[in-house]
């Protein structure tokens, strides 16, 4: 089982033709409202492919809330340990250009709210891949990261938006994700010298004895894991929307874990999974199935050693 710890946020997404400069306004054609959220589109990604998922986190009393946890459900998640509070359901503006890339500005709301004891230790056994990422209040992730590690289950830390992380986690944790600006983040702020994410994905599994997974964008991602080192290419798509990419590869990489595929089978098929998600306009909607990636993974070419 999949317990997805995280973000639940309705993305507001403005099509650009070109993303705005400091203090440009830059009008779009249309806005379309999504369910989006780090922790959500992680969920629903791991869902599509078949796992059982539970979500843990907040929405509030209001459209936005009835719109994420509409979405999860369609998706087969689990909702019974998302807790209704009283702030308003996180939002996001989100602007994409003609190129699929992408300016995000989140207001939490009632992702603030979120707290480690909505999830009870009997849900976090040996059998659970605890996912969390970095859009709850942190302290929340570091306490829950910890507390499931002791009690047997595996650990991924998607530790975006990048920000620092307190060393006793990334010894906890089984799994760091990140990408090639978070992989340098993270790296200075334990005080790694690293000023590449190549050389930062290697820092912090040396530093910390945990693998360590970089996406890279269109040039694929590496993946560290114990002294073994690998280089992932990039399924060649047409990008539309690169906004849940992330959350597409780190959903279906720990539904690939959960399901007991071998760790390098598993980055190609969230590599996959992270292209195709760029295909589509949203978060969410993006997301593919387990049939659409296996339909695709003969694509990717084979991964090579470091």
């Amino acid at each position: 089982m999949i317990v997805v710890f995280g973000s639940l946020i309705a993305d507001l997404v403005f099509p650009v033709e070109s993303l705005p400069r400091p203090g440009e306004t830059v009008a779009a054609p249309r806005v379309l409202v999504v369910p989006g959220g780090k922790g959500a589109n992680q969920a629903v990604a791991a869902a599509r492919t078949g796992s059982q998922v539970r979500m843990v986190g907040s929405v509030g009393d209001d459209a936005f809330g009835n719109l994420l946890m509409d979405g999860l459900v369609a998706a087969g998640v689990d909702i019974d340990l998302i807790a209704q509070v009283a702030s308003p359901t996180g939002c996001a503006a989100v602007c994409v250009d003609a190129d699929g890339q992408n300016q995000i500005v989140i207001a939490l709301g009632a992702n603030a709210e979120t707290r480690a004891d909505q999830t009870a230790d009997a849900v976090l056994g040996e059998n659970t891949t605890l996912v969390v990422q970095m859009e709850i209040t942190r302290e929340e992730n570091w306490k829950l990261a910890r507390r499931a590690r002791a009690n047997g289950a595996r650990v991924l830390l998607n530790a975006a938006p990048g920000g620092p992380v307190p060393e006793e986690t990334l010894r906890a944790v089984n799994t760091i994700l990140v990408n090639e600006i978070e992989a340098v983040m993270l790296c200075n702020a334990v005080g790694l010298d690293a000023d590449d994410p190549v050389a930062a994905g290697r820092a912090l599994q040396r530093q910390f004895g945990t693998e360590c997974v970089v996406t890279l964008g269109a040039a694929g991602a590496v993946a560290f894991l114990d002294e073994a080192a690998w280089r992932f290419a990039a399924l060649p798509v047409v990008a539309v929307d690169a906004t849940a990419a992330g959350d597409a590869f780190v959903g279906v990489f720990a539904s690939s874990l959960d399901a007991g595929t071998e760790v390098i089978e598993a980055l190609r098929r969230a590599s996959v999974a992270g292209g195709l998600a760029c295909t589509a306009t949203g978060a969410q909607p993006s997301l593919p199935t387990g049939a659409e990636i296996a339909a695709r993974l003969a694509e990717l070419p084979d991964p090579s050693r470091l």
